[in-house]
């Protein structure tokens, strides 16, 4: 065994001891079986035989590729006065100082509508509707008492989760991120408007369990605050490009019904466009500059896909018609063969780890994106750079160079008078970064495209 492999087990076992003795001093039961999350962020499942009878449960440790818009003790908060409301959120039982993490009930059942018929979808779908109405319209008292983050005037509802976000981005930024700036800009320039709306919010919306033909519990509240409640509206969307749940046009008529108003769709269309750049804002530091431990290719790709439905969504709210491009025809390198020999191999270890068997394919994935960039990645960075020339009026000598030149003039463009032709820039190169992900026809460098607005 590896010094670093042995360093790593013992470290997650004195954590999974810790969980452990937390659990059973706590709760005053027995563990019975426990077991670590092999993705993403630390997470346990445990079974726990309790003198109230046995307990599933999920302990939730901090993240360890990114800041958090809010503390991990903020989620909790919010998630406790959820529960404490008698919404259908999972109970939460208390926090871990070490390692960092509070633990809730395991919410049964699954986040997807494989094998589901139409009807049952409908039927969860509608009461994930009702859910998120009753959130909305929750007296804010006890989620002042609890310290949730809410802003100093209900006419700025909508913005006081953005700046935070923002804040986080620019925390993390290590180098120059034209198109983000570019982004942030136009979104300064197109604020939503909540008109006073104000109600606790998910946020991060469309994440529930469901079982039996209805829902078993609202999941994931990192992102909960007291907000503009057309935020979940929004978030929601880009989730249906993986998980669909049914026409937005009809779910928003039915929650207009369920709060007695009509949905305020020029504020959902602008809150949505926001939330598409979210993966951009929290993660592009860990693309450009990977820390140790982070799944460097799940992060690419969510940002790289999410960053076309920001140039989208833009496009839609403007009514412009967005620019294709070519995709370059792949060339053989010296180390072709190699890239290809590497991913073939990850990809056939048989593995029975199962956190080893993820991190082995994380780097398959990389492998994959490394081998699809010595074929393309060469011809995708001098069209880049072709692309300057008509906003800068010269050729950049490189990608580095272009970066921050352009960055440059995106933030000398404050009035936005080149809004258009930098939106059309920003698109290609953003349908050229999603080419780079993986090879041609791969899931990794498919883009799932959003509903569109029906106005």
């Amino acid at each position: 065994m590896s010094e670093a492999r042995e360093a790593r087990e013992q470290a997650a076992d004195a954590a999974t001891s810790k969980v452990v003795g937390w659990l059973e001093a706590e709760l005053g039961g027995k563990v019975v079986s426990i077991e670590r999350q092999a993705r993403w962020r630390p997470v346990w499942w445990a079974e726990v035989e309790s003198s109230e009878g046995p307990l599933s449960l999920c302990v939730r440790g901090d993240r360890i590729d990114t800041e958090y818009t809010w503390s991990m003790e903020h989620e909790m908060r919010f998630q406790k006065t959820l529960a404490d409301l008698g919404m259908p959120v999972p109970n939460v039982y208390g926090w871990i100082d070490e390692p960092r993490a509070y633990v809730m009930d395991r919410v049964p059942g699954r986040d997807n509508f494989t094998g589901s018929s139409d009807e049952e979808r409908d039927q969860v779908v509608d009461e994930y509707l009702q859910a998120l109405a009753a959130i909305h319209t929750l007296d804010l008292a006890p989620f002042d008492a609890a310290g949730i983050d809410r802003a100093a005037s209900p006419e700025d509802s909508g913005r006081v989760g953005a700046r935070r976000m923002i804040r986080m981005y620019r925390n993390q930024k290590v180098r120059p991120d034209p198109f983000t700036e570019f982004a942030l800009g136009w979104l300064e320039r197109h604020p939503a408007q909540s008109h006073g709306r104000e109600g606790p919010v998910v946020w991060d919306s469309g994440q529930f369990h469901h079982e039996g033909g209805h829902i078993t519990g609202v999941i994931d509240l990192e992102l909960g605050h007291v907000g503009d409640p057309m935020m979940d509206l929004a978030g929601w969307r880009m989730r249906d490009s993986i998980v669909p749940f049914g026409d937005f046009a009809r779910l928003y008529d039915r929650y207009g019904e369920l709060v007695g108003e009509p949905v305020d769709l020029d504020a959902v269309q602008l809150h949505h466009i926001f939330f598409t750049l979210s993966n951009q804002l929290a993660f592009s530091h860990a693309v450009k500059d990977p820390p140790p431990g982070s799944d460097f290719a799940t992060n690419m790709q969510w940002c790289n896909e999410t960053n076309l439905y920001v140039t989208e969504g833009i496009a839609e709210y403007l009514d412009v018609e967005l620019p294709t491009v070519e995709m370059p025809e792949p060339t053989r390198t010296r180390v072709s063969s190699v890239h290809q020999h590497l991913a073939r191999s990850l990809r056939g270890l048989q593995i029975d780890d199962e956190y080893i068997r993820h991190q082995v394919r994380i780097s398959f994935r990389v492998a994959q994106h490394l081998a699809r960039y010595d074929e393309i990645g060469p011809a995708v960075e001098e069209a880049n750079l072709d692309d300057l020339v008509p906003v800068l009026g010269h050729r950049p000598d490189g990608w580095e160079e272009g970066d921050a030149e352009l960055e440059r003039f995106v933030l000398a463009d404050a009035d936005g008078a080149h809004d258009e032709v930098l939106l059309g820039l920003f698109h290609r190169r953003n349908l050229r970064a999603q080419m780079l992900n993986a090879p041609a026809g791969s899931a990794m460098a498919r883009h799932n495209p959003i509903q569109p607005f029906a106005r």
